[in-house]
């Protein structure tokens, strides 16, 4: 290369559905999807530029946080396609533009055949056959490529030539898709951190959705300290545009009234029939239109479409069910694939409903006689109850009381360090350390010596607080601490 490259440019191309909106409303959704990536990209690096266009977002970021940005962009909804791209500047002469082309890509090309693809926007001497035409020519006689093959090649060369900028694009990737956070509202999504709720929720925040979240404590702090992590995670990775509230809710006195008052064969639905009367409230004192829950059809005694329509008949509120026709399979690989898998897989579990004989084909008629039986005054006292903070704040609240130290000196003690994040590569510290990913932790920790002081440590100090809280409250362990480097 003639000279060292310190940028790398990203071209961010829209979600088809954006472009067959109206002008109006394609330029809003633009609009939004930019300042969202001036939110998200603002505190990797403040030299990153975002320029945007009626058809795309160019992103021109330092080459030393490539690896980031390029995370960041990949999801974020509203992208169909991320293209990486190097950027030249003053190319008015093909002679120029066919000598810089070649000698980005000729070493990519050694025994392969392969096309050149180009797009060229503004006025110039020569239309874009002719640069395909003449880089083909040249690359295939400065390089140790096989041949030009047109139709299926093994490599396809591709290139823009926007008036007098080149841009050579280097690598395509599939975004996430779905319109920008922000462009479509704001719905409660009910969350007990499965893999159902997870999924359902990551569906409407790809969408556009802002997406807040709503659960219903039937298990004690384990169970909450486990849902707020994968609610973090989810926001974190693909919602951090926005702020969104967690709202917990006691539901122990109410589970207690259900079986008070309701016969077995109907508790399951009641459970659900309460939670959405809840949501309802809490959603309507935020300004929120509408509800969203993990319920698939046929999945569970519960989710039969007779019982579905039971479950709804409780609530006014529009009612999202982005899983009603998946089956367990699809969504346990959509889990995977977002990373909220080992979430589900590890989360505490509770003590629910358990209903005997559940009823699978439920009466109208017996399901209002039913309702009457419950006394709402519990209901009304839990939603009151309801304690509502942003997700962003959720390390600071679940460490509130009882806060969990944090050691940055590791000589201070004789300590052991967890590396909880599931890499291949271990954290290198000074002293003993062991690797247990977070989803192992909860058997693993047991069979470690308790005679030691141990020091979780993750990238962020974020799963490692809400772990070592964890392991605190749920085991009673006091020898657990929280390892953040200076």
């Amino acid at each position: 290369m003639e000279s060292t490259i310190t940028t790398q440019k990203f071209i961010l191309k829209l979600f088809p559905e954006i472009m067959v909106k109206g002008s109006s409303a394609k330029r809003q959704m633009v609009g939004q999807l930019y300042n969202n990536l001036l939110k998200l990209l603002k505190d990797i690096d403040s030299n990153i530029e975002i320029k945007k266009f009626s058809d795309k977002v160019e992103v021109v970021t330092p080459i030393a946080v490539v690896d980031k940005v390029r995370g960041r962009l990949l999801n974020t909804s509203g992208v169909e396609q991320v293209l990486e791209a190097l950027q030249f500047d003053n190319m008015t002469k093909l002679e120029s533009i066919k000598t810089k082309v070649c000698e980005v890509v000729a070493h990519e090309l050694d025994g392969k055949s392969f096309v050149v693809r180009a797009k060229r926007t503004g006025t110039h001497p020569f239309n874009s056959s002719e640069i395909e035409r003449t880089i083909g020519g040249y690359i295939l006689a400065h390089s140790k490529a096989k041949s030009v093959d047109l139709h299926n090649p093994d490599v396809m060369v591709r290139m823009e030539l926007i008036n007098k900028q080149l841009n050579i694009i280097t690598k395509k990737h599939k975004g996430l898709g779905g319109y920008p956070i922000g462009t479509q509202g704001d719905v409660l999504s009910l969350m007990s951190g499965g893999f159902d709720s997870t999924v359902a929720s990551y569906l409407t925040m790809k969408r556009g959705l802002k997406t807040h979240f709503i659960f219903f404590n039937l298990g004690g702090i384990a169970h909450e300290i486990g849902v707020k992590q994968v609610s973090y995670y989810l926001w974190n990775k693909y919602g951090a545009s926005h702020r969104v509230k967690i709202i917990s809710v006691p539901f122990d006195d109410v589970l207690t009234e259900i079986f008070r008052s309701t016969p077995e064969t109907y508790m399951g639905v009641t459970l659900k029939r309460l939670m959405l009367m809840a949501s309802e409230q809490i959603a309507k004192e935020m300004g929120i239109d509408a509800l969203v829950t993990g319920e698939s059809v046929a999945q569970v005694s519960s989710q039969t479409l007779r019982n579905l329509a039971l479950i709804d008949q409780a609530s006014s509120m529009l009612i999202l069910r982005p899983l009603a026709t998946m089956n367990k399979p699809e969504i346990i690989d959509i889990a995977y694939k977002i990373g909220t898998r080992r979430f589900a897989e590890s989360m505490p579990e509770y003590c629910g409903v358990i209903s005997k004989n559940p009823i699978t084909h439920g009466s109208f008629k017996r399901m209002e006689r039913e309702a009457k039986r419950f006394n709402y005054d519990v209901l009304d006292k839990a939603v009151k109850s309801a304690k509502s903070i942003y997700v962003d704040e959720v390390i600071d609240d679940v460490t509130n009381d009882a806060p969990i130290e944090v050691i940055s000196d590791l000589s201070t003690g004789d300590y052991v360090v967890i590396d909880i994040r599931g890499e291949d590569e271990i954290l290198n510290s000074s002293c003993e350390t062991l690797s247990i990913p977070f989803y192992k932790l909860k058997t693993e920790f047991k069979k470690l010596p308790q005679d030691r002081e141990y020091l979780l440590y993750c990238e962020k100090g974020v799963m490692s607080q809400l772990h070592a809280q964890y392991l605190r409250d749920s085991e009673s362990r006091d020898n657990v601490k929280v390892y953040r480097p200076l």
